[in-house]
């Protein structure tokens, strides 16, 4: 029985960290990696570190400016409602 609270005890550990991570803002989150990357870790660990570092807030949008279509200005229509 030892062992399995030891398990769960991980496990919650675990998910803890994650939810933490998850929603730490993006300022402390990239403070948090550069401190962590300053120590020996495993190769997995300090990619997802590094990909924390390079991402920058705002929309989610991984180069969706870099396209052709997204750098020509865009028709906008406006139409009235019909009475």
């Amino acid at each position: 029985m030892h062992a399995q609270a030891l398990i769960v005890a991980l496990l919650v550990l675990l998910c803890a960290g994650y939810a933490l991570w998850t929603l730490m803002p993006a300022a402390a989150r990239r403070a948090v990696a550069t401190r962590l990357l300053r120590w020996p870790l495993p190769a997995g660990l300090a990619r997802v570190l590094a990909r924390a570092l390079g991402r920058s807030g705002g929309c989610a949008c991984d180069g969706c400016g870099s396209n052709r279509a997204a750098k020509e200005p865009a028709v906008v229509r406006l139409h009235r409602p019909r009475p």
